[in-house]
């Protein structure tokens, strides 16, 4: 899926999960339509709604010289009740 990075798993995301609630990151330039698009027309799970949050990325100093790292776009998409993502769902061995 083009526009979706990877995955956020953190405390936060994982307390998500029980709503069926899934977290990811994407890339800055990416819509909430383009992002609802690729996530229903790959995975065929219904989406409810959608809500993000623009991070800016983190100052770094590299000696004299101020420069930052990359702003990014996080996503937090609900799903229908009875759908999930396959990937976020492992056995534990």
């Amino acid at each position: 899926m083009g526009g979706i990075k990877y995955a956020v798993v953190t405390n936060k995301s994982i307390r998500l999960l029980l709503k069926n609630q899934y977290t990811s990151n994407v890339e800055s330039g990416s819509t909430r339509a383009k992002i609802k698009h690729w996530v229903e027309l790959f995975s065929n799970i219904k989406v409810i709604t959608m809500n993000s949050h623009r991070l800016s990325g983190k100052g770094r100093r590299m000696r004299p010289i101020m420069g930052h790292t990359m702003h990014y776009r996080c996503m937090i998409i609900t799903f229908q009740p009875g759908y999930s993502i396959p990937p976020l769902r492992k056995k534990r061995t």
